[in-house]
C-alpha cells in the first residue's frame, strides 16, 4: 500500500494556495507590479476545487494509490507552471518551488513515475525560459543570455539531482521498513500457528475425559436387557457409539499434530534446545559445539518467538561464514544469561566491525545485511544486549546478554 496520506497532500496544497494568494495580492497592491490578476486567481481557484475534491476522497480512504498520487503531483506541477507563465517565467523567484512535487514523488512513488514527473518539470522549465508574460518592474531590467541559460541549466540539474537523491534515500528507508515488517509478520504468524497448536492439544486433552464417560455409559446401556429388547433403541445406541468412536479418532489425530509441541516443549524450553533446532535448520555440513557454564541443571526459559527468530539469524550467519565448526558457549549466573556464538571463519573485518547491526552492513555481497540488523532490534527491544568482536584467534564472535528476568528464569 502507498504510504502517502491524502490528508498530507491536502494540507500542503492549502499552504500553497494561501501562499500563492498572499504573494499575488502583495505584488499587485503593495509593490504595485502589474500582473494578470484574474487569470492567476482563476488558476488558484482550480487548485481550491481540486483540494475540496481531495477532501471528499479522503473521507472514503486515507491513503491513495500510486497513480492517484502521481496525478495529484502532476496537477500541482502544471498549476505552478501556469502561474509562473503569467508572472515572469523562470526569473520569478518562486520558480524553485517546482522542485517540491518532484521531491515528494521521489520519496514515495516508483522510479518510473518520478522520471515522468521530472521530465515534465524540465520541459516546463525549458518552455518558461522562452514563453512567459513579462513583469513590468517599472525600470529597464536586462537579464543576460548567459545568466538565463545558467538559471535554466541549474534548475534542470537540480530537478534531476534532487529526484535521484530523494529516491535513493527513500528507497533505502522503504527496504528497511519492509524488512522489519516482514520479520514482524513472520513472528506474528509463528505465534498464531503455535497458539493454534496449543489450542488443538488442549482441546484433545480436555474432551478426552467426557468422551470416555460417554463410552462407559453407552457400554452400560448395551448391557441393559430392557433396552436391548428394543431393536430401534439398540440401533440408536450403536449409532451413537460409532459417532463417539469417530470423535475419538479425530481427537487422536489432533493430539498427534506436531504443532502441539508448544504445549510442553515450546512453553518452557532450554536455550541449548533452541540453538540445536536453529542449527539443524540452517546446517550445511558444519559441526556444532555447545559449552555450558552452570552450577546446577540448565534452567528452562519461557519460549518467545523473538528469541527464536533472532538466534536463527545469528546462527545462520555463523554457519555461512564458518569453515567447519560453530561453537556456542552459554554462561548462566544469578543475574544474567550470556550466549557467545563463535565461528571458525576469518572473523569480522576492521572496516565493518564497528558498524555491525546497522542496515546494509554485511560480511558478504550476497545479502542485504538486514538479518543481523533485525536480530539486534529484536534482542534490544526485549531488553537484551548484542555485541560483536573478534576472538584472540581472530574468529568472529557474537555475544548476547539477557537478564534472568527477561527470560523468566
Amino acid at each position: 500500500m502507498n504510504t502517502i496520506l491524502l490528508g498530507n497532500l491536502i494540507k500542503i496544497r492549502w499552504i500553497a494556495i494561501f501562499g500563492q494568494i498572499l504573494a499575488i495580492f502583495f505584488v499587485a497592491y503593495v509593490l504595485k507590479i502589474q500582473i494578470p490578476l484574474y487569470e492567476t486567481l482563476s488558476i488558484i481557484l482550480l487548485s481550491v476545487i481540486i483540494n475540496f475534491y481531495s477532501y471528499f476522497e479522503e473521507r472514503k480512504n486515507k491513503t491513495i494509490s500510486n497513480i492517484k498520487a502521481f496525478l495529484f503531483l502532476l496537477f500541482d506541477t502544471l498549476q505552478l507552471g501556469f502561474l509562473l507563465f503569467l508572472t515572469g517565467g523562470i526569473i520569478n523567484p518562486f520558480s524553485i518551488l517546482i522542485l517540491a512535487p518532484v521531491i515528494t514523488s521521489a520519496s514515495y512513488l516508483p522510479a518510473l513515475m518520478t522520471v515522468i514527473l521530472s521530465t515534465i518539470s524540465i520541459i516546463i522549465i525549458f518552455l518558461l525560459n522562452f514563453y512567459f508574460i513579462p513583469l513590468d518592474l517599472g525600470q529597464q531590467f536586462y537579464l543576460p543570455d548567459i545568466y538565463s541559460f545558467g538559471l535554466v541549466s541549474s534548475l534542470i540539474i537540480t530537478v534531476i539531482f534532487i529526484a535521484i537523491y530523494a529516491y535513493l534515500f527513500a528507497s533505502s528507508s522503504r527496504k528497511i521498513s519492509n524488512a522489519l515488517s516482514v520479520s514482524k509478520l513472520q513472528i506474528l504468524n509463528q505465534k498464531k500457528i503455535t497458539e493454534v497448536g496449543s489450542l488443538s492439544a488442549a482441546t484433545a486433552h480436555e474432551l478426552g475425559t467426557p468422551l470416555n464417560t460417554i463410552f462407559l455409559i453407552l457400554n452400560d446401556l448395551l448391557k441393559e436387557k430392557k433396552l436391548i429388547e428394543d431393536k430401534n433403541i439398540v440401533k440408536d445406541i450403536i449409532l451413537l457409539k460409532s459417532q463417539a468412536e469417530r470423535c475419538k479418532e479425530i481427537l487422536q489425530r489432533l493430539s498427534k499434530n506436531p504443532l502441539k509441541i508448544k504445549d510442553k516443549f515450546l512453553n518452557k524450553v532450554k536455550l541449548t534446545d533452541l540453538i540445536k533446532i536453529n542449527f539443524e535448520k540452517f546446517n550445511k555440513g558444519k559441526s556444532l559445539k555447545i559449552k555450558k557454564t552452570v552450577v546446577v541443571d540448565e534452567p528452562e526459559i519461557i519460549f518467545k518467538d523473538e528469541i527464536m527468530y533472532a538466534l536463527g539469524n545469528i546462527i545462520q550467519n555463523a554457519i555461512f561464514h564458518s569453515k567447519s565448526i560453530v561453537t556456542v558457549n552459554i554462561i548462566y549466573d544469578n543475574l544474567s544469561v550470556k550466549i557467545i556464538i563463535t565461528d571458525d571463519g576469518n572473523g569480522f573485518s576492521k572496516e565493518i566491525i564497528d558498524k555491525l547491526g546497522e542496515p546494509y552492513i554485511s560480511k558478504n555481497t550476497e545479502g542485504m545485511g538486514l538479518g543481523i540488523f533485525i536480530s539486534k532490534n529484536l534482542i534490544e527491544n526485549m531488553g537484551g544486549k548484542l555485541s560483536f568482536y573478534n576472538s584472540i584467534d581472530e574468529n568472529a564472535v557474537v555475544e548476547i546478554i539477557f537478564d534472568n528476568s527477561i527470560l523468566n528464569i
